[in-house]
């Protein structure tokens, strides 16, 4: 039995039985014992040392097969064939190198060819007219039968992470909290009458009505009344709801493939993020769904006015003259944000700087947001302060088999789920941009 057939052999015993204490442990639905996982990690780990001998092997196969092409005669190597020696000429013994490879580059031929050149170095602009060499294979690194063989990929898994994924901006503007509860209610400010006023000091005891009519406003000189104003508030109760999703995956999968847990978790856990966000924004308030910023009643509302900028201007005035709040940002579309940033003057000059402009966007001295969670030709403007979310549970992942006929076909539910609250304090400190002229 010659060397490669050996070490053929030892590999496919080794591998024989790693194969064979997988397949047990997944017969009986467990994870490997501690013994089984040092017998399988030594025999993939001595596997792979047989792996790199026959390539080796296989290698000095292929330099053997040029050689002969050059009409030398070498000793094969191999264990059955040790009278070899006795076959080879004299003259081809003395030139064998210590490898294959030295016995192809110390041959006559080879320096013949290296001859032609000054220095025996073969310049980039030089041509080969003809060679005392008879290559009769080309060993090319492009061809899996030759030397492309030899050549292992470099498999760094997957780069990627961020394939359909897109930057989430939303959650960080507003104002977080915590809840032990499922319900969560707090105090809105609905109506706010004003009528502070100087008073003069009293002259008079007498704080009686003028007309008798009831009405504190009309008091007579120098009773000293304060006057009254008003205030009225609404009670507001947000549920805690739940956003969840899941994948399945096979047992064999989870083990195998090491990254394929973590992955699994990215994913599930950004998509919980991203449906959050859209949920802030968007939520229709019915069913399981959160009553979202645009949703939320008395939000005000901006109409287009001449021209996309007069327009978003006036709706920051309407946050500060209506909503009493101090506005901190912008929320655009993309598509949104890439029609202000173009625009230009007579000039063909850009208002906003041009493509030489760099740093956060702002837009009339606002932080301005780009999300595709707000859809295009909505802008919003506002206190993100004045919105609010009430953590009940962090997100979580979820590994079980329970599911459905999961049990007995080896496959596991990978369950990412979070609950939250969310609500808005002062509904008039946004307002919804319609950017559609």
């Amino acid at each position: 039995m010659n060397r490669k057939t050996q070490l053929l052999a030892q590999l496919q015993a080794m591998l024989a039985t790693a194969r064979d204490i997988a397949a047990k442990a997944e017969t009986e639905d467990r994870d490997l014992t501690g013994d089984e996982r040092a017998i399988v990690t030594k025999a993939l780990d001595d596997s792979k040392g047989i792996k790199a001998k026959l390539a080796e092997l296989k290698a000095d196969d292929e330099m053997l097969s040029a050689v002969k092409a050059l009409g030398l005669e070498v000793v094969d190597g191999g264990d059955d064939d040790a009278a070899a020696g006795a076959r080879t000429r004299p003259e081809a013994k003395a030139r064998t190198g210590a490898t294959l490879g030295g016995q192809f580059t110390d041959s006559p031929e080879f320096k013949g060819m290296l001859g032609q050149f000054p220095g025996g170095r073969i310049g980039d602009k030089a041509r080969v007219q003809s060679s005392p060499v008879g290559f009769k294979t080309l060993l090319t690194g492009t061809s899996s039968t030759s030397a492309g063989a030899l050549v292992n990929d470099d498999w760094r898994g997957l780069l990627d992470m961020g394939v359909n994924m897109r930057p989430l901006t939303v959650v960080d503007m507003i104002s977080k909290g915590t809840t032990t509860s499922d319900t969560v209610e707090y105090a809105r400010v609905n109506v706010f009458t004003n009528n502070a006023a100087p008073v003069a000091e009293a002259t008079t005891a007498d704080g009686a009505d003028v007309n008798g009519a009831g009405d504190a406003l009309e008091l007579p000189a120098g009773s000293g009344v304060k006057p009254e104003s008003a205030l009225t508030f609404q009670v507001v109760s947000d549920t805690v709801k739940t956003i969840a999703h899941w994948i399945p995956a096979t047992k064999r999968a989870l083990s195998d493939a090491s990254q394929v847990r973590s992955l699994i978790d990215s994913f599930l856990q950004y998509g919980l993020q991203e449906e959050l966000e859209d949920q802030i924004v968007n939520g229709a308030g019915t069913g399981e769904n959160f009553t979202g910023i645009l949703s939320v009643s008395g939000v005000q509302s901006q109409a287009w006015s001449t021209d996309i900028l007069q327009t978003t201007r006036k709706a920051r005035t309407k946050v500060k003259t209506v909503g009493r709040a101090t506005p901190t940002a912008y929320m655009l579309n993309p598509a949104d944000w890439e029609t202000i940033d173009l625009l230009q003057d007579n000039e063909a000059r850009y208002f906003f700087g041009g493509p030489s402009r760099m740093g956060q966007p702002t837009l009339w001295g606002l932080p301005v947001i780009e999300s595709e969670a707000i859809a295009a030709g909505t802008g919003l403007v506002g206190d993100f302060r004045q919105a609010m979310l009430w953590d009940r549970e962090q997100a979580s992942i979820t590994v079980s088999d329970s599911h459905a006929d999961f049990f007995i076909r080896n496959l596991v539910a990978i369950l990412a789920e979070m609950r939250a609250g969310f609500g808005v304090i002062r509904p008039k400190a946004f307002v919804s941009i319609d950017l559609t002229a």
